[in-house]
């Protein structure tokens, strides 16, 4: 089994990359590996001494499975931003496109904070998710502790899921890597909803980080489907570190199929 730091450790975005099998969501590479591969790539070729990463917009196009090429481009170097954007190709279509923000933190007067942690106990009370049925391929490289909020597949009219969750191994990845690689590992918010299994999607991903990325073992990531109607649903994603800080905040659109 192929790990978070084997991966990018030997990663090249020069050459293509193909998914190891417990890297699968479907039929497609996992999200959260992807954008992860994406901002490895942008670190490479880039300009040198990026600034620290503050958000990324990101587009989920098309299936991504085997072969996969990163291509990076330099849109603008400012004073203290830089933005770079990322395609990832499947054979000739572009499967994903990412545009990162690196930025310089600036010191400001206006500060404040109205994000709370949500009231969970600490994660070694809760049970380890485990082994599930059906369950994609890419569940089995992280520890996934529920711990408030509903179950996937429930029908619950409460479209939240609150968990603690742990890289199984991720030892030498980068902070900011190994957070978005971890920030997309839990169900889609609106499964809650469902009363049996159906396919569901994210479309786009947007998302912005605490500078600097914080290292850790534990996080606590919180995904809530805000509305759903059409065929679509949109969720807000929070993940914060076991000290109560929010690391890392997030909006998805996404398709529903049933």
């Amino acid at each position: 089994m192929a790990s978070l730091a084997k991966i990018v450790e030997d990663f090249d975005p020069s050459s293509a990359f193909n998914t190891p099998s417990n890297w699968f969501q479907g039929r497609t590479v996992y999200g959260g590996l992807a954008v992860a591969l994406a901002l490895q790539a942008a670190r490479r070729d880039a300009p040198r001494d990026l600034p620290p990463l503050k958000s990324a917009q990101i587009s989920f196009v098309g299936p991504a499975a085997e072969s996969l090429r990163f291509r990076t481009q330099t849109l603008r170097q400012g004073k203290s931003a830089t933005f770079v954007s990322v395609d990832c190709l499947s054979g000739s279509d572009v499967a994903m496109r990412v545009v990162f923000v690196f930025a310089t933190p600036r010191s400001s007067k206006i500060q404040h904070d109205f994000c709370r942690f949500p009231s969970v106990g600490a994660a070694d009370i809760y049970k380890s998710l485990g082994a599930v049925s059906l369950a994609p391929a890419f569940l089995a490289n992280f520890d996934i502790r529920f711990a408030g909020g509903s179950l996937p597949i429930s029908g619950s009219d409460h479209p939240e899921f609150i968990a603690w969750v742990r890289h199984l191994e991720a030892s030498g990845v980068a902070p900011e890597i190994a957070l978005i690689a971890l920030g997309d590992s839990l169900p889609l918010a609106a499964m809650a909803c469902f009363t049996e299994f159906a396919p569901i999607s994210t479309m786009t991903w947007t998302l912005d980080l605490q500078q600097p990325a914080m290292p850790g073992e534990w996080f606590l990531l919180r995904s809530a489907s805000q509305r759903a109607g059409n065929g679509y649903s949109f969720q807000a994603m929070e993940i914060w570190n076991k000290d109560g800080k929010l690391v890392l905040s997030g909006t998805q659109t996404v398709a529903i199929f049933t």
